[in-house]
């Protein structure tokens, strides 16, 4: 469906006259278009080919310092002057019974038409090409061997065209395309069982680009090599019980800093706002400036939404504030949240560090991660393979578990390599390690260096009530710590 991008933006526009006209004290109308395509194949048979194409408009206003949100996907003037009536008549409603009154932090007025650059738009690309490709890297990786019992392979497109004025006077016109993939293979022999994925668990990984990304990951070719290590899982050792060093790769990395780094710096939990669906935070306001301590000097951590291919780039967040880079966590000191133009004043920050996102005209936004990167230290890995005499190489996240505050966690992993005297050597099944945040994080004894750092897409992240899942990212490069209890789980 091609967008009548004038008629939209006249709506848009006109949503923005009615919401004036009721004498609100700030108001944003929002539309989204929004095109998805989720396609699976399980043992070279399709189990989902699921395509989405909806749009409509929300409308957000602040009338006695309480906000009314409604929407709509009745694209009509007449539509439009009810739901700006709607939103008033909630956001009245709501003053009745607020605890406190609700500010926006000063942003500029930016009118701007943006788009992700790419080569190939996906949603241009023939859906057979899609299907052919998901289709041969099942097959191939059922026929390594009898073993394989389950063979997987995805593939998520999705292009979010939003067009936002503000009564302030912003004006953006913005699309946001993202796609990715991958594979999973699970081999069982008697009660045995073990999957390997690749390039990641949980479907795979994504980047925000054009087709060509998900072409770069070679999942025929890849599916092979997931098959024959889910196989050889089988027979390898389990990991012991004890305390050891570990080296976390790539896409396990890149959920150990969204879960102990991107959710606690998120400052709707720090505050309290967001507590029911996942927890709040540890990191509490209180902390900010008193140089807590939340690793070593080698951890820096930033959330950065400028990142060229990040899963959490993009150029405006929702409320209009500009896409930026900031640091949440200086050479081990905590410095920073992740915020809203609404949490950024309650708090005296002074400016939104543009945070605030919804994943549909049909949800009000709220405080989500953009690309949360630990930056790079300056080892090659095999050097720090080769410095590491006793330990593990952990990879792919397998199951995680982690308090209500972001605190104490667990994860287990797909598979790991022993290491000894500097030496990848045997394969390890079922690795587990646990930790609590600043602890685990004051162990980092070694990242590596720009050249080995990328980043991961996580497309599901869920936040909310009602639930939105979000499309977050994280850059890392495989990073050691010290004195880790592993084996926690058999």
């Amino acid at each position: 469906m091609q967008d009548n991008t004038e008629n939209l933006e006249d709506l848009v526009s006109y949503g923005i006259k009615c919401s004036d006209k009721e004498g609100v004290q700030y108001a944003d109308v929002k539309l989204m278009h929004t095109h998805m395509e989720d396609i699976s194949f399980k043992n070279s048979i399709l189990e989902r080919l699921n395509r989405v194409d909806k749009r409509g408009i929300g409308i957000r206003c602040l009338v006695n310092r309480s906000w009314g949100f409604a929407s709509t996907n009745e694209l009509t003037r007449d539509s439009i002057t009810d739901l700006v009536k709607k939103a008033v008549k909630i956001a009245k409603a709501s003053s009745l019974v607020k605890k406190f009154d609700i500010e926006l932090a000063e942003e500029p007025i930016h009118e701007d038409k943006v788009s992700t650059p790419m080569k190939k738009d996906p949603f241009t690309v023939e859906l057979k090409e899609k299907i052919e490709i998901l289709e041969e890297s099942s097959k191939r990786a059922k026929a390594v061997s009898d073993k394989i019992k389950v063979s997987t392979s995805h593939y998520v497109g999705r292009k979010d065209h939003m067009i936002l004025h503000t009564t302030e006077g912003t004006k953006i016109d913005q699309t946001i395309t993202w796609c990715g993939g991958g594979v999973a293979s699970t081999a069982i022999d008697g009660g045995e069982a073990q999957t390997r994925s690749l390039p990641a668990s949980f479907r795979g990984d994504f980047h925000t680009d054009g087709y060509e990304y998900f072409e770069s990951l070679n999942l025929i070719e890849v599916s092979e090599g997931a098959a024959e290590e889910a196989i050889k899982l089988l027979t390898a050792k389990k990991m012991p019980s004890g305390e050891s060093t570990i080296i976390l790769g790539h896409s396990q990395l890149a959920l150990q800093v969204h879960e102990s780094c991107g959710h606690p710096t998120e400052l709707d939990r720090a505050i309290g706002y967001e507590a029911a669906y996942a927890g709040t935070s540890f990191l509490t306001t209180d902390l900010l400036g008193t140089g807590f301590k939340y690793g070593n000097e080698q951890v820096t951590m930033v959330a950065d939404a400028t990142v060229p291919g990040g899963l959490g780039t993009f150029y405006y967040d929702h409320e209009g504030v500009k896409a930026q880079r900031n640091i949440l966590v200086d050479k081990g000191i905590f410095t920073g949240y992740l915020s809203s133009r609404e949490t950024a004043k309650a708090v005296g920050l002074g400016r939104s560090s543009g945070a605030s996102r919804s994943m549909g005209y049909d949800r009000i936004p709220i405080i989500r991660m953009t690309n949360v990167n630990l930056e790079p230290g300056d080892w090659e890995f095999d050097e720090l393979i080769a410095d590491t005499k006793d330990g593990y190489f952990l990879e792919t996240n397998r199951s995680w578990s982690i308090d209500d505050i972001r605190m104490n966690f667990q994860f287990g992993t797909e598979i790991g390599w022993r290491i000894e005297n500097g030496e990848m050597t045997e394969m390890i099944k079922n690795p587990t390690y646990e930790g609590i945040t600043p602890k685990f994080w004051g162990n980092v004894n070694g990242i590596c260096s720009k050249k080995h750092w990328k980043t991961f897409g996580t497309p599901n992240c869920g936040k909310g009530e009602p639930g939105q899942a979000a499309y977050v990212g994280h850059g890392i490069a495989p990073t050691r710590f010290e004195n880790v209890r592993i084996g926690i789980l058999k």
